[in-house]
């Protein structure tokens, strides 16, 4: 079962995408990500030779994630996107020394998945948007993307200070 936390990688695995793709026709993008994943996922069963039951009256995007969570997940993606210059300025403004061009992609689209939640998304804690960010970071980076990402999303969340 997919997570919200699973629907933050789909973000990011799809913001990576858009930022070495400019001019990547997101709604094209998105439907395409999903028929991959579920691409991906049937060949992991093959791989382990285990059979993977699913509801052929389900779409593709439906076969891989709940719809709430693939909803979270597209509401991420697009909302970051739709947003895309002032979270770069704002991020930008976070860290002067160091510009987005000089970042990774991974700490870039980290940071700007977790600007979004943090300013746009006051439903979710800054906490766990703190976490979730630092783990992504850890995970799809190495451990000092992680610390980079705390410094950088923590200054944010003393300056917001929603609990």
């Amino acid at each position: 079962m997919a997570t919200r936390r699973q629907g933050r990688e789909w973000a990011l695995q799809m913001l990576f995408q858009a930022d070495l793709n400019p001019g990547l026709d997101i709604d094209m993008a998105i439907p395409k990500f999903w028929r991959q994943q579920w691409t991906c996922q049937m060949e992991d069963a093959e791989a382990k030779d285990t059979a993977v039951v699913s509801d052929e009256a389900k779409s593709v995007e439906d076969r891989v994630a709940p719809p709430k969570i693939r909803i979270f997940t597209e509401k991420l993606v697009r909302g970051v996107l739709g947003h895309l210059p002032e979270l770069d300025a704002k991020v930008q403004s976070y860290t002067q020394n160091w510009p987005l061009h000089r970042m990774g992609s991974v700490e870039r689209n980290v940071l700007r998945l977790a600007f979004f939640e943090m300013i746009y998304c006051t439903d979710v804690p800054p906490a766990v948007v703190l976490n979730e960010a630092i783990d992504l970071a850890k995970y799809f980076s190495n451990a000092d993307a992680g610390r980079f990402v705390n410094g950088v999303l923590d200054r944010l969340n003393k300056e917001i200070k929603r609990t």
